[in-house]
């Protein structure tokens, strides 16, 4: 591929969005960071369908076809013998509605691929890659394969560390409650560092979408309702700051 351009740069404005072999490679550096932070994460996942039935084999596909790690072990949670098709789909659906918003913010990319560009790039999009490249659209980044390096990497590694996880499964029993099962939590707190502006422009709306969340669960409400009412809470609130006049100045 080398460094050459792979698609003649499309214009939007004074935008010219690219995307180049270059901009790939440094996408994955990028992303290094972030691969030893999945790894608990992974091992979890793996670990889990291990524990849950699922073949080597079995759960390194659904790593490598699902690539939601949230989805997979919520899906997990619902697995049995049948299992319940309907159900697993519905909760992975609801769960992974979270990732409907990022494809607008990510439109200045995505609207200029076209062709394997596009469709590798969306099939390899994750929280991680997206808080990434939105930082990188920040600081007026134009190279829309950064996108697809961050994801390509952090599939990859993904797929091996289910894999390892499923291994170590196999042969370690974990208890509940053991501290590496908090790798999921982990995993999506580190994602927040990046889109972070500052008091002025995230304080309240991320407030607001954590006690809503929080309300509601200690409320009872099942998951993953208290998270989808806390992102959108959230969300609703940011676009209204964002909408008002002078918002742009503040």
């Amino acid at each position: 591929m080398g460094a050459d351009r792979l698609a003649a740069g499309r214009h939007t404005g004074a935008m010219q969005v690219i995307f180049t072999s270059a901009g790939m490679i440094r996408g994955m550096r990028a992303a290094r960071p972030l691969v030893l932070g999945m790894v608990p994460f992974g091992l979890v996942t793996g670990v889990v369908a291990a524990q849950h039935g699922l073949s080597l084999a079995e759960a390194m596909l659904m790593s490598a076809l699902v690539f939601a790690g949230s989805a997979q072990l919520l899906a997990l949670e619902y697995w049995a013998d049948p299992a319940p098709f309907a159900a697993v789909v519905l909760a992975a659906f609801v769960v992974n509605l979270r990732m409907a918003p990022m494809g607008p913010a990510l439109a200045p990319w995505l609207d200029r691929l076209r062709g394997w560009q596009l469709w590798g790039t969306l099939a390899t999009l994750v929280d991680h890659s997206f808080a990434l490249s939105v930082a990188e659209q920040r600081r007026g980044g134009r190279d829309a394969a950064y996108l697809l390096g961050v994801g390509v990497l952090l599939w990859t590694a993904w797929v091996l560390q289910v894999g390892a996880g499923h291994i170590l499964g196999e042969v370690v029993r974990l208890p509940p409650g053991h501290p590496l099962f908090f790798a999921a939590t982990a995993a999506f707190l580190s994602m927040l560092v990046p889109l972070w502006r500052g008091l002025r422009h995230d304080l309240w709306p991320w407030l607001l979408a954590g006690v809503v969340a929080l309300a509601l669960h200690r409320l009872g409400v099942p998951a993953p309702v208290p998270l989808l009412a806390g992102a959108f809470s959230g969300a609703a609130l940011g676009a209204w700051l964002s909408g008002r006049p002078g918002a742009a100045d503040r």
